[in-house]
């Protein structure tokens, strides 16, 4: 039993995401469970934000409200993702890209103009980089995302009608209710409730395991996403490849702008780790459905290179 819970604490990613796509099938091929199926989707849809709402709280009670500042390589960071998206909008309409080849740009665009998730401060934690910075880069990746996408995907696809100021507030909407909220409410409990903080904070990895159970919910969610697309599988395929490329660079140009600064864990996990369920509802509602693939296969991709540098940290963790 030791070993089990060993090789769970180690492993805790990979399990995650081979346990959300074993369920998932379990219960889309096997007829008999297709009722119960059906309506526990709902649910988890539901649930899957009060997780991210409990993780972001437990994760924000360990940090140290005056180290929440600007970076030099907050700026780095942003400006790669902003030239990127430059070039990817500026080789859709130079190139007249249509047809399945505009879908294949569109994923790569979700990919990379999507913010920084909000659960990457716990893996930054975990790999021990530095909370406060990688929080404060949050709030700066969500409101430049809110910014470009109005700016951005009317003019890669013509169908999308979208006002500036009514797209930016209901982005920023979303980022009150994910980032501002717990991390208000932690600040109360850390300093009117410490025992409750110190309560909460003395649990090992709550809130990694949190996500861990979240991510199941995620891949679970994913593979039904994909599933039910009905695309053609060269398609699934080429998107599967384009956001596995996508999702390396990010990764590996991140970590790169980090070391001029001394913030190689942070730097990448800013660049690398998006906020797929983000990226999947705005492909959903604004640009092509089938773009909505992109971040869904780049969940899992992410999340093995996640699963890899927990790895190596574990092996080397003065390296």
């Amino acid at each position: 039993m030791g070993k089990v819970l060993e090789i769970l604490r180690n492993w805790t990613l990979p399990v995650a995401i081979t346990g959300g796509a074993v369920v998932y099938y379990l219960f889309a091929l096997i007829p008999a469970f297709g009722g119960f199926a059906q309506a526990a989707s709902p649910v988890f849809d539901e649930v899957l934000p009060w997780f991210l709402f409990v993780i972001l709280f437990t994760t924000f009670l360990k940090i140290d409200y005056k180290k929440l500042r600007l970076a030099k390589w907050h700026f780095w960071v942003s400006a790669t993702q902003l030239f990127v998206v430059l070039m990817l909008v500026g080789c859709i309409l130079y190139f007249k890209i249509e047809g399945f080849d505009l879908v294949l740009m569109e994923c790569i665009l979700v990919c990379v103009i999507g913010p920084c998730a909000a659960a990457s401060s716990v893996v930054t934690a975990k790999l021990g980089g530095s909370l406060e910075s990688m929080t404060t880069y949050t709030f700066v990746s969500n409101v430049l995302t809110a910014i470009m996408i109005p700016l951005f995907f009317p003019l890669v696809d013509q169908r999308v009608e979208m006002s500036f100021g009514a797209a930016f507030l209901m982005i920023m909407w979303k980022v009150c209710v994910i980032l501002v909220v717990p991390m208000g409410l932690a600040y109360v409990v850390k300093h009117l409730l410490p025992k409750v903080q110190q309560w909460l904070i003395s649990i090992t990895d709550l809130s990694f395991y949190l996500w861990g159970c979240s991510l199941a919910i995620v891949t679970g969610i994913t593979f039904r996403n994909i599933s039910n697309s009905h695309a053609p599988l060269s398609l699934l395929a080429a998107i599967a490849v384009v956001s596995f490329v996508i999702c390396v660079i990010q990764f590996s140009v991140g970590r790169n702008i980090g070391r001029f600064f001394g913030s190689t864990v942070e730097s990448g996990q800013a660049l690398g780790q998006k906020n797929t369920a983000f990226a999947i509802w705005v492909s959903s509602a604004y640009i092509n459905p089938l773009a909505a693939v992109g971040p869904g296969c780049y969940i899992i991709w992410q999340n093995a290179i996640n699963s890899l540098e927990l790895y190596h940290h574990r092996k080397n963790p003065n390296k």
